[in-house]
């Protein structure tokens, strides 16, 4: 989250309880008086501000109850709240720092103001006219929602919200320009508009200064002295995962696989819905936009599951990935020349842990908040290192992002309708894109590459083993296969595939973690000079990492159990199942904040 965990819960549970209440049309009236409620609980709590947010609360809810259900409210009941809540907002605000509501609403995002009276009359009549109609919408609910998820972005920085608000709009618009054209030619004018766009976007904020530091490398390697240049931008949080979306949304357009989306407050809301804006999972349109379409419908079996994955991706982050982050991973590839063998190979394993503990924590969080706000995201998440090869792995890692992979990348370079040679081709490229797009670096790019070369390898051989004439000498020489193999024996097979698969991935998050091939190459030195001392490896540290592991490999079914156990739960007993997670999770906060490994990208 770009808040921290205190601050997104404050945030996520004022946008969980607005939208459920904003569900009926009816308690539309209460919207302004969220505002003056947000404002009263983010400054000091005096007898003043309370006493008028609870006179401001019963006027609204008055004038809310005399009305029919799920109906709009009527103009003069909108114009009374946002005139009671108004007057209330601006009293407290001009008497705590002598400003009005918008001013201060605008510098808590950090947005450059302007004293010019007239500006700041135009700005309040502007913002007043606007909540009128917010409060009149037919979707006011959805409305909040995009809302929120851009207040949520703009948190991190404002600046950037023209981005994801034009990226969405012009895929919304060229997705309509492609369903409704008559012609293949135009068709593919379209989409191509598309590809530029989407991919030029991606280019400038993420690729280009490393293009240009790359080519700039070469020329230097070849003799030449270029002029060193770069473009001085930030680059946008989340800009890989919200241009997937919106991507794959006017391609699958374009393939007749659905027709383009006619809402346009449904689509922004699509591509900006703050639980899986910035790090995932990537979520396909046709899963999301139907959900969005149809009414909200809470159930307290989702809400509680919502709240158990909340809760366990909260623990995974902190209790095991930033502990393994801080108190191992971080010290020894910093400088791993400094470590034994065993402590680099120790954490390298702490490194798997962590990145599995704190990408797959937040996608439990992700999905368990969009279950409390009535949306279901599909799995992204499982148990990756249970795989017993390559293949395998990657239907269990990041599921959205390798399913993206496949259906937009591997299959339009052909997959493998052209022969073995070019399906190995195509999925080295794709993995060597895959490889790019969590980072601008050629480490990124070398991940990818062992990553596409071993999984070709991986097909080979298993169209190796199905061969006829292999099969035909098996059958003759009557040698067993895994299946027909013993029990023991079977297992021990398998599990012998699980750890080399296993210690091949733990390889290349070497690449994945080090920002240099210097650093890397290091690590791998280190990792094979033989040395066994350990000093730095205690006691917590490695208990962290065995409780890391043990969860991970644990049987299935015991998740799922305890999941049950929790949804079955009477409230109060939930309560308190939740109030032990978080004192854990105090025991093992720290003053050092680790953010989201998946931030980056």
């Amino acid at each position: 989250m770009l808040f921290n965990t205190l601050a997104y819960a404050k945030f996520f549970g004022f946008v969980f309880v607005l939208t459920w209440v904003l569900s009926n049309r009816r308690w539309a009236p209460l919207l302004p008086w969220f505002l003056l409620l947000g404002y009263t609980l983010a400054t000091p709590l005096s007898p003043l501000s309370a006493g008028l947010t609870v006179l401001a609360f019963g006027l609204c809810a008055e004038l809310s109850r005399r009305a029919p259900d799920d109906t709009t409210p009527t103009l003069r009941v909108a114009a009374a709240s946002v005139a009671v809540n108004f007057v209330a907002l601006a009293f407290l605000t001009f008497r705590a720092g002598a400003g009005d509501p918008l001013s201060v609403a605008l510098g808590a995002l950090g947005v450059p103001l302007h004293a010019a009276p007239l500006a700041q009359v135009v700005g309040l009549l502007a913002a007043s006219a606007l909540l009128l109609l917010l409060v009149r919408a037919r979707k006011v609910r959805l409305v909040c929602l995009l809302i929120a998820s851009y207040v949520f972005y703009a948190h991190w920085d404002w600046r950037f919200l023209p981005l994801i608000f034009g990226s969405s709009t012009i895929d919304y618009l060229l997705g309509r320009a492609i369903d409704d054209a008559r012609t293949q030619r135009a068709k593919k004018l379209w989409i191509t508009g598309t590809v530029i766009v989407n991919l030029g976007v991606l280019g400038i904020f993420k690729y280009f200064n490393f293009g240009i530091e790359s080519a700039r490398a070469a020329l230097i390697a070849l003799g030449f002295e270029p002029p060193d240049f770069a473009l001085r931008i930030a680059l946008p949080i989340g800009i890989s995962f919200f241009t997937f979306e919106s991507m794959s949304y006017v391609i699958d357009v374009y393939r007749g696989e659905m027709r383009a989306h006619r809402s346009y407050l449904e689509y922004l809301t699509f591509v900006a819905f703050f639980p899986h804006l910035v790090a995932g999972p990537i979520v396909r349109p046709r899963d999301l936009l139907p959900q969005l379409a149809e009414p909200a419908r809470f159930s307290p079996t989702e809400g509680s599951e919502g709240l158990f994955l909340v809760a366990t991706g909260l623990l995974k982050k902190m209790v095991i990935g930033d502990y393994l982050a801080l108190n191992l991973v971080d010290r020894v590839f910093d400088a791993p020349f400094q470590y034994s063998s065993l402590e680099c190979y120790v954490a390298v394993l702490g490194y798997a842990v962590q990145i599995y503990c704190d990408f797959s924590g937040y996608t439990d969080i992700a999905i368990g908040s969009a279950l409390l706000l009535g949306v279901r995201f599909p799995l992204n998440f499982d148990a990756p290192y249970k795989a017993h090869n390559l293949s395998n792995f990657w239907r269990r890692w990041h599921i959205s992002l390798s399913t993206w992979l496949r259906d937009y990348l591997y299959i339009p370079l052909g997959g493998n309708r052209h022969g073995r040679a070019r399906r190995y081709l195509n999925l080295a490229l794709t993995m060597l894109l895959g490889g790019l797009w969590h980072g601008a670096s050629w480490t990124f790019v070398v991940w990818g590459g062992l990553h596409g070369g071993a999984l070709a390898l991986t097909h080979w051989y298993g169209e190796w083993r199905r061969r006829p004439e292999l099969a035909r000498a098996e059958r003759m020489r009557a040698e067993p296969r895994l299946g027909d193999l013993p029990l023991g024996r079977a297992h021990a097979a398998h599990l012998v595939k699980v750890l080399l698969t296993f210690h091949f991935v733990c390889a290349c998050w070497i690449f994945f973690r080090a920002e240099t091939f210097r650093k890397a190459w290091t690590m791998f030195t280190q990792l094979f000079a033989g040395t066994t001392f350990h000093p730095n490896l205690a006691w917590q540290v490695l208990a962290v990492l065995a409780v890391g592991l043990a969860t991970h490999f644990a049987p299935e079914r015991w998740a799922l159990g305890a999941r049950q156990l929790f949804i079955r739960l009477p409230a109060p007993a939930q309560g308190l199942a939740l109030f032990a997670a978080a004192l854990t999770l105090h025991a093992f906060s720290t003053a050092e904040a680790v953010p989201f490994v998946y931030f980056q990208f």
